[in-house]
């Protein structure tokens, strides 16, 4: 299941949904949290809503953003994870004051310490991380087959094949560049 807002890509696994709010890595890189309030939204979307954000959580927010990124792609190319990038994990997720509720329907949703606190929110995403990074949830990291994207992704799928973070997005596009290849060596 997937909650769509516009600009933004979000799964299920919210640490690796966290990182593709910068997509195209190896291309033309977009940001897609600019501003404060960006992050504000996106954080509302997956069920960590705050009142507002700085400037200067914004950084802690991209900075968290990154270092998932690449302790995460460090683990689907299975190398050492990079010590900067676990510092920073773990330096957020112990920041927070946010709690695990379960609900009458029992889902599991994130109380956060306060609405004005975006460390809270930002360690319930570094608490995610740690538990795809330290291998606690079943799945497996990969990296996204397009050569402009590379987006770390957590492949939840049967087969642990995917190939592709989105297949709305990167898949699409790779699947219509192959079509239009065909249609040209075929007009060939």
């Amino acid at each position: 299941m997937r909650t769509e807002f516009p600009g933004f890509r979000l799964g299920k696994v919210l640490a690796t949904s966290f990182t593709a709010t910068l997509t195209e890595r190896q291309g033309d890189p977009v940001e897609r949290i600019r501003m404060p309030c960006r992050l504000v939204d996106w954080l509302a979307v997956s069920g960590l809503a705050v009142d507002s954000c700085t400037a200067a959580e914004l950084d802690l927010a991209r900075e968290l953003r990154e270092s998932i990124h690449a302790a995460a792609t460090a683990g689907a190319l299975q190398e050492a994870l990079p010590e900067g990038a676990v510092r920073i994990i773990n330096d957020r997720s112990v920041q927070g004051r946010a709690a695990a509720v379960l609900t009458a329907e029992g889902e599991r949703r994130w109380r956060l310490g306060s609405p004005s606190r975006v460390e809270d929110a930002l360690s319930v995403i570094a608490a995610d991380a740690i538990g795809i990074l330290a291998g606690e949830r079943d799945g497996k990291l990969a990296l996204c087959a397009s050569p402009t994207c590379r987006a770390a992704f957590f492949d939840t799928s049967q087969s642990r094949s995917r190939k592709w973070c989105d297949m709305n997005t990167c898949g699409n596009r790779q699947k219509k560049a192959r079509f239009n290849a065909n249609q040209r060596r075929n007009a060939d």
